[in-house]
């Protein structure tokens, strides 16, 4: 493969915006109308998602450490939509032609380069669906529980039909019938339970079709589907430190699972976990941090406000918050957040001396697709 020629052409294509993708869908579903009904009827979002993966596709083909896993987690991932072994020759082909369409140098060579690359990504993520065609493409699961929080904040808990493996600080994708084949991502705000019931914060955003239905139309009783966990957010198990956890908005949900981990399967440790929001009222999970921290002598929660000069919680930008509190250098770092917020965060704490190796970060905004490489979000 060439794959200095295979990014310029990857960048040539990807010039030219939203057309791209509109070609390539046009391209696919006129060829291989049967690929149609595994898509929302809105392609709006959709679009947008095909040439953000090939773009992280693209910034690691040379690295296939780094990029196997992914496509084998992509792999395992796409069985919810009911993608088969045969559709993606569909999709190699409708990329082809694609990218040969928007590049005037295109040539035999480079057909060649792109078709054996397409080749060796669809194998990888065949065989990792195949090695898990035991396991349900997704899990049924019911709402028992629905409690408003704030206007347009929800905690919602779900019960499995059958048991749901996962780790804590992990996602998982969610499908509701009011809003088909729109899947988008949630971490658990807690450790696995013997009961299998799933904690998950929601929040509804402008433009955001699932988040909305969840918060504003979703029912106890009512059923929802589950797809298989993904992320590398979870607890590193390996490591006895102490931790520093580090929340902002609803990014709270995964750094909560891992103090949910924490408390059922230790080791004992030091925990102090740091939540940040914009005004008082947008602490939506306060009374359930509060008695976590009298149930557990070991935790210690901190709320802080940059926008509400006149509240009684500390304020400041969550990071200036966190290094008033320091040094933190002997910590494992876990943050979860928007993108400004973490790295914001980060970038103090490795000024103050916290190597990167020790921190794990998240991002929970509205501005990124739903993850299709790694990464997650909600709406």
């Amino acid at each position: 493969m060439d794959i200095p020629a295979m990014r310029a052409s990857f960048g040539k294509a990807a010039a030219h915006g939203d057309q791209v993708p509109l070609w390539f869908y046009s391209h696919l579903f006129l060829t291989h109308p049967e690929t149609r009904e595994m898509f929302p009827v809105s392609m709006a979002t959709q679009r947008d998602r095909l040439f953000a993966a090939l773009g992280e596709v693209m910034s690691r083909v040379d690295d296939l450490d780094a990029l196997v896993p992914i496509l084998q987690q992509l792999g395992r991932d796409h069985r919810k939509f009911g993608a088969l072994a045969a559709h993606y020759p569909a999709v190699g082909a409708s990329l082809l032609a694609t990218l040969e369409h928007f590049d005037d140098e295109w040539d035999e060579e480079l057909a060649a380069s792109w078709t054996e690359a397409y080749g060796l990504i669809a194998d990888v993520m065949i065989g990792a669906a195949d090695e898990v065609t035991d396991q349900p493409a997704w899990w049924e699961a019911e709402v028992v529980a629905h409690e408003r929080r704030t206007l347009d904040v929800a905690v919602v808990h779900v019960r499995p039909r059958t048991p749901l493996e996962y780790l804590p600080g992990q996602a998982i994708s969610l499908e509701i019938d009011q809003r088909p084949r729109l899947w988008r991502w949630y971490s658990p705000a807690n450790a696995p339970r013997p009961d299998g019931v799933l904690e998950l914060h929601v929040k509804a955003r402008d433009g955001g079709p699932v988040s909305s239905a969840l918060v504003r139309l979703t029912q106890v009783g009512d059923v929802l589907r589950l797809g298989p966990p993904v992320g590398h957010l979870s607890l590193d198990t390996g490591s006895d430190r102490d931790l520093l956890l580090v929340a902002g908005g609803t990014g709270l949900a995964p750094v909560k699972a891992i103090v949910d981990q924490v408390a059922r399967h230790g080791p004992p440790r030091r925990v102090d976990l740091f939540v940040g929001a914009r005004t008082e009222d947008a602490f939506y999970d306060r009374a359930d941090l509060r008695r976590l921290e009298q149930e557990h002598p070991w935790l210690t929660v901190t709320p802080a406000v940059s926008q509400e000069k006149g509240s009684p919680s500390e304020h400041g930008d969550i990071g200036d918050v966190v290094l008033r509190h320091g040094p933190w250098n002997s910590r494992d770092v876990y943050v979860a957040g928007n993108p400004a917020m973490i790295e914001d965060t980060v970038t103090r704490l490795l000024h103050s001396g916290v190597p990167m190796a020790r921190i794990r970060t998240e991002v929970f905004a509205p501005s990124r697709p739903s993850p299709t490489l790694d990464g997650k979000v909600t709406e």
